[in-house]
């Protein structure tokens, strides 16, 4: 047994120069992307976003509607100047950002909201927040960071965006088919 201990032991001193296996690997850098992905047709505006300026108040809503199936580039608020409805379960810090935003669903159904980033978002109607109903990611090579989907009734609902890292992103809010 003494014997075939060198044998054992030499992968482990081949790593010791260069840190664990594990660190080695975390250290390799993500596979890059050769073209961007193929997006399904409820995510196709995801690329051609428009601007559009968070708000901070319930009363500033009417210059913020997104208009469902159209992606925007949310430009968001500092965290102390939003004045969230409900208060969101992550609301973030003093510097992160985040925003409010309007928009009205026709037909009852499942709808997504796609972000570029891991920021935290709440569907409010009526002052309640909306059960998310599944979490997922984007197509690699997409940009869409998280997608959270919702059942949504007809009526008019506010879109707080909190806990952002940046005082921009991508959103879309669509129905799903």
């Amino acid at each position: 047994m003494l014997r075939s201990l060198p044998l054992l032991l030499a992968p482990f001193a081949l790593m010791a120069g260069s840190g664990s296996a594990s660190a080695q690997m975390s250290d390799m850098p993500a596979a890059a992307c050769d073209a961007p992905a193929e997006l399904p047709a409820v995510l196709a505006s995801w690329r051609q976003a428009t601007p559009l300026q968070a708000v901070g108040t319930r009363k500033a809503l009417a210059t913020a509607t997104l208009k469902p199936g159209q992606a925007v580039a949310m430009a968001l608020l500092p965290t102390p100047k939003v004045a969230y409805p409900l208060r969101p379960e992550k609301p973030g810090g003093s510097v992160s950002f985040g925003g409010l935003a309007h928009f009205t669903v026709d037909e009852a159904g499942t709808w997504r909201v796609a972000l570029s980033t891991p920021a935290w978002v709440d569907v409010v109607k009526d002052g309640k927040a909306s059960t998310s109903i599944a979490h997922g990611h984007g197509p690699d090579c997409s940009g869409i960071r998280k997608m959270v989907d919702y059942t949504l009734e007809p009526g008019d609902y506010v879109l707080q965006v909190a806990a952002n890292g940046s005082d921009k992103m991508t959103l879309l809010v669509t129905p799903l088919p």
